[in-house]
């Protein structure tokens, strides 16, 4: 009897202190000043927008061991500074650069992705995710290319 109110009582406590969520349960003040959590129209909210003419590249044929680059350029479109938060390459290969300062209305800025083919070879496709303030707050450009092993 003694073991199992023992165990009964180790269950509880596993529950009670254990809860992951509480975190996760809290409401965000982020909630309460984004205009969209208000209106869910929001051709009527003033936020930047991200627009991208071209969001993918492809190199062609790659030497194995070469390191090629290509610049993206991004527009804010919107009406509020746009900011890049981060940009974040699919793997150790894909190095992206980008601006840290706001890019103003209807002005553009420069996203450059380096790609390191060494050790890859045959068909390769990456990825880099912006995460900005727009909506939506990501943003996924594609490099592509072919890299040559040369003999």
């Amino acid at each position: 009897m003694k073991i199992n109110t023992t165990l009964l009582l180790f269950v509880i406590f596993l529950f009670v202190c254990c809860d992951t969520n509480k975190e996760e349960q809290k409401v965000n003040s982020d909630l309460i000043t984004n205009p969209i959590s208000l209106n869910s129209d929001i051709s009527d909210v003033d936020l930047p927008i991200l627009f991208v003419e071209y969001d993918s590249f492809d190199f062609g044929n790659v030497i194995q061991g070469e390191q090629v680059s290509h610049t993206f350029i991004v527009k804010n479109t919107g009406v509020r500074p746009l900011i890049i938060n981060s940009a974040r390459g699919s793997c150790g290969c894909t190095v992206p650069e980008w601006t840290k300062n706001p890019i103003k209305k209807n002005e553009e800025a420069a996203v450059k992705v380096t790609f390191d083919s060494s050790g890859r070879s045959g068909k390769q496709k990456k990825n880099i995710t912006l995460v900005t303030n727009s909506i939506p707050n990501t943003k996924i450009l594609t490099i592509s290319c072919d890299v040559i092993v040369k003999k």
